[in-house]
Parts: C-alpha cells; structure tokens; sequence
C-alpha cells in the first residue's frame, strides 16, 4: 500500500507542477501585455478600453483574494 502511495503522490506533485507551469506561462504572458499598455495606443484608448481592463482587473481580483485569502476569501 505504501508504494500505492508514494505513487499518487507523485503523480500529484507531477500535476501540481503542471498546473504552476501554465500559471507561470499565463503571469509571463500578462506582464509582457501589461508592459506593452494591452497593446493600447494612448491617442486611441476609449472607454471600452477602460471596460475591458476593469474586467480583467475583475477577474484577477477574484483570483488574488481567493489565493491570499482576501475579502470573501478571508477567514
């Protein structure tokens, strides 16, 4: 049973480190978009440029709060 185990848990670690690998692409991904200005040129930035970077910035709000423990997320 132990070998059983040993197994599983390196299948998980496997998966674990799959899952941070495609984290790490999607952060690296964003940063260079963000570093580019989400490719918005300022003489043509309009409110639903605004909309869109709310939404995003939305959505990856929920996805700190829920990783730090934050706002609905805290305990």
């Amino acid at each position: 049973m132990k070998q059983t185990t040993m197994t599983s848990n390196a299948k998980a670690i496997a998966a674990f480190l799959g899952k941070k690998a495609e984290i790490d692409e999607m952060l690296s991904r964003l940063q260079e978009l963000s570093d580019n200005h989400f490719n918005s040129h300022p003489d043509e930035i309009n409110w639903g440029d605004v909309g869109t970077l709310e939404h995003c910035a939305s959505l990856l709000k929920r996805i700190t709060d829920s990783a730090f423990g934050e706002d609905e997320h805290a305990e």
